[in-house]
């Protein structure tokens, strides 16, 4: 059974940080039963939830997955584009060391939000939160593990994730991906096939892809209806948003 890490919200999630999208006041408990409810959508799709214990005073840390990418045996710990964001990623690295041996990044910046796993490929986003020395960082560590990084330029976006989601494998043997290509440029894909999202529906990428199904954020657009079609996927509507939509408030 597959794990998915949480945390929940802080209740100082006002001051979580933000780009791209204009700053609106959070209702801390609404943002709680979301979450909530976010953590009963993933265990419908067949998930164990682990909850990461609590950071009060990290208005970020509800997005754990900025923090680490979990690639085998082998947690990558990240440097976060905000270093105030220090305390998440000592946190996580103590929780998963458990269960996995644990590497740190040691140059650049780079979220987990930006890294996008095809198969043996890291396509990494270069945005405001990840640079060139922390996608550098990130291919000196992982070519050990038979992995190799692609960068992506990411604009409109927070991160590479808000703009593409990985469908999986399709019969032609080259994949799907479901992208906003007025965010990312689907060329830096090379050979794998594509399907953009309709025209408006800017946030319909950002997606969660678990196995058969993929989680849509129920305040989100529709998937496109034509997205069924390349690959066996079952759409499940959460009715919450989604931890790795962009920061919207």
């Amino acid at each position: 059974m597959p794990i998915a890490y949480t945390r929940a919200p802080s209740a100082n999630l006002n001051n979580c940080q933000l780009t791209h999208v204009d700053r609106v006041p959070i209702d801390a408990a609404r943002a709680a039963a979301q979450h909530a409810a976010y953590e009963a959508a993933l265990t419908a799709a067949g998930c164990r939830v682990v909850r990461l214990p609590p950071l009060p005073d990290a208005p970020d840390g509800v997005f754990v997955e900025d923090t680490a990418l979990l690639l085998g045996e082998t947690a990558v710990i990240t440097r976060p584009g905000n270093a105030m964001r220090a305390d998440e990623t000592d946190s996580v690295a103590r929780a998963l060391a458990a269960d996995f041996r644990v590497i740190r990044l040691t140059a650049g910046r780079l979220d987990g939000g930006d890294v996008l796993r095809v198969d043996n490929t890291l396509f990494a986003g270069l945005s405001t939160r990840t640079d060139r020395a922390g996608i550098g960082a990130l291919t000196a560590v992982v070519g050990a593990l038979g992995l190799s990084v692609v960068p992506v330029p990411v604009a409109g976006s927070l991160h590479l994730k808000t703009a593409v989601t990985w469908l999986g494998p399709a019969a032609d043997g080259r994949g799907w991906l479901l992208a906003n290509p007025a965010w990312v440029d689907p060329a830096a894909f090379d050979g794998i096939n594509y399907l953009p999202v309709a025209p408006g529906d800017d946030w319909a990428a950002n997606t969660l892809r678990l196995g058969g199904t993929v989680l849509v954020a129920a305040g989100g657009p529709p998937p496109p209806p034509h997205a069924c079609g390349p690959v066996a996927i079952t759409w499940f509507r959460s009715t919450s948003v989604s931890c790795r939509r962009q920061k919207r408030g």
